[in-house]
Order: C-alpha cells, then structure tokens, then sequence
C-alpha cells in the first residue's frame, strides 16, 4: 500500500540530506530602496530543492515568488543570506561569473516565448550555444535533439509565424535545454496558452522531470501546480506552506479527457 510522504512541522515533506540539494537557500532577504521606503520583498526565506524535484511556486502579486524566481536565475542578488547552486555560493560571483552560471546552469522559461522572428524554430533552439565553445556541428545536433525532446524535429525550419502560440512555447522549452542545464526556471509558461495548450506543456516539464531534470515553476494556476511534486506557496516575503503534491496528475492521462480545440 502507497504512503503519503511524512509531513514535517511545517508542512513539507522529509527533505533528503542537504548534500543532494541543486538549491539551498538560507536565510535570504531582499529590500528595495524606493526613495525613502525600503520594500523588503524577501523576509528570511530558508529552502532547498533536490535533485530532480519538480517545484511550483505560488503566490498573490507582491508576495516574494517573482523575487524568489529572479535570485535563484541569478538575475539579481540578495541583500542578506546565502544562496548555493550546486554546492556554489552565487552570492560571491561578480557580474561575468552570474552571467555564466546563467548561460551553462540554468534554463529559462518565460510566459512570452521571446523568440526572435525571422529565425528558424532550430536557430532560435541554437542561440544559447553561441555564448559557450561549443563549435558548429555539435550546435546543430543539440538544438535538433532539444526540438525533438518537445515533439517538434519536423518543425526545425519553420519560424514562429508560422506556428501556434503552443508550438513557439515548445521552441522555447527546447532553447531552454539546448545547454544541457542543472534546472529549468519557468515563470507562468503557460500564461499566454489555452487549457489544452498548457497540459500539453505540463506534459512536456513531466516527462522532462521523469529524467532527472530539476523543475521550478512559477504560477496562479492552481490547477498547473498539481502537476508538479511539491508546491510553495509564499505570502509577504515568506513560505507559508511547504507541502508535497497528493494524488498529482499525470498530464497525459488528463489530455485524452480534454476535447482536441479547432481552429
């Protein structure tokens, strides 16, 4: 018979030992000066994400997830506290040395797909090689395995006006993994897509995750965060629940439920 996971005092489940962590965060604060005011966005948030964790961050406009998201891509800084990724402390990195950590580490995800226009879904897969000493050939075959990944080999040389607003999002997902990273960050990747659209995306981070890949996602869907394993939920700059996801669905199962949507 299946178990829930134990459930500590706080409501997460019994976390593996610290060494496995991809992310540990302790004690992490961050302010803004806004003029005379100081906004403290971060109030001593403590966390850590293992190895294959799939992670959905929830939480009302202002309450510290989008900060939270920023500091762990390495797109700003704390103003107090640590943050290891992979056993490194970023906040002793300069500005070069975040930007590589970026480039070779960490996979991003955004709700607009970002893709550049009048480039193919296959260079726009390839554009993060170029910032590593990868040479051309083994570009190439990256960015065509990483279409593949997110079902779209035959759609390599199409540009984004000439797919759907799903499809760009899977060139997106395969750009993200092109540089073989530690974890992917999606930030509400599935708010510009319809209810079909979205699961279909979640079956993707599924089946990514299913191979070891380290997930955090960031969303107001309720219903996108039960795909995943674990959920936090943050209010005024701290986690207020930490709880492991019971009964998580399976994309797959859940798209044969979902009628197929017409142009």
């Amino acid at each position: 018979m299946e178990t829930n996971p134990a459930i500590n005092e706080t409501g997460a489940a019994h976390a593996p030992p610290a060494a496995s962590a991809v992310i540990r965060v302790e004690d992490a604060h961050k302010y803004y000066e806004l003029g005379e005011t100081r906004v403290h966005a971060l109030r001593g948030v403590s966390i850590a994400v293992h190895r294959g964790e799939f992670v959905a961050i929830m939480g009302a406009s202002g309450s510290g997830k989008s900060t939270f998201m920023n500091i762990l891509g390495c797109l700003d800084i704390l103003s107090s506290g640590s943050y290891f990724l992979e056993g490194t402390d970023v906040c002793e990195h300069d500005k070069k040395a975040l930007a590589m950590i970026r480039n070779q580490k960490i996979g991003f995800v955004f709700q607009g797909f970002n893709l550049l226009a009048r480039t193919t879904a296959l260079e726009n897969t390839e554009l993060p090689t170029l910032y590593t000493r990868i040479d051309k050939a083994e570009r190439r075959k990256r960015a065509a395995d990483a279409l593949a990944m997110v079902g779209l080999a035959e759609r390599s040389e199409h540009f984004p006006s000439q797919m759907s607003g799903g499809q760009q999002q899977r060139v997106a997902i395969a750009r993200a993994l092109v540089n073989r990273p530690s974890i992917l960050l999606a930030d509400e990747p599935t708010g510009n897509l319809d209810s079909r659209t979205s699961v279909e995306i979640m079956d993707i981070f599924q089946n990514l995750n299913d191979k070891g890949l380290t997930i955090v996602l960031v969303t107001h869907e309720l219903d996108i965060a039960q795909f995943a394993k674990r959920v936090l939920v943050f209010r005024d700059g701290k986690i207020r629940k930490d709880d492991p996801v019971v009964g998580r669905p399976r994309a797959r199962e859940v798209l044969m439920t979902l009628p197929t949507l017409e142009d």
